[in-house]
């Protein structure tokens, strides 16, 4: 495995701890705390991040099945980090969230897992 991959599949793992803390916590508050907005907004970099080092060290080309499972769980998550800082921004921390997007942000965190582990299965069976 080269060291592009080898730094992608690292860079993806703390994504996943980020995420999940984030998601988990807004989903068991249904408060967007700081603590959400600093996971969610770390995941999504870390994403970008691990994304880029994947591509580059892919022999397959940037546009695969999981790359295209990949992009569009990156992109789910980067909408939700989005619609988590508005709301933030426009009515802080004391208000609930409502349904569309504690709904939004299981989905696209949902997806987003569904795009990890299928990496994670193509990597192992390809070792």
């Amino acid at each position: 495995m080269n060291i592009y991959s080898l730094t992608g599949i690292i860079t993806v793992q703390s994504a996943l701890v980020c995420y999940s803390v984030a998601i988990i916590t807004e989903q068991r508050l249904r408060l967007i705390r700081p603590r959400v907005l600093t996971f969610l907004t770390l995941g999504v970099l870390l994403d970008i991040t691990a994304t880029a080092f994947m591509i580059a060290g892919s022999s397959h080309g940037a546009f695969t099945l999981h790359g295209i499972l990949g992009y569009s769980s990156l992109a789910g998550m980067f909408i939700d980090a989005i619609l988590v800082w508005r709301y933030f921004r426009k009515y802080g921390s004391s208000v609930k969230v409502p349904g569309g997007i504690h709904w939004y942000s299981l989905g696209a965190y949902i997806w987003w897992i569904t795009a990890y582990i299928t990496g994670a299965l193509l990597v192992a069976l390809r070792h």
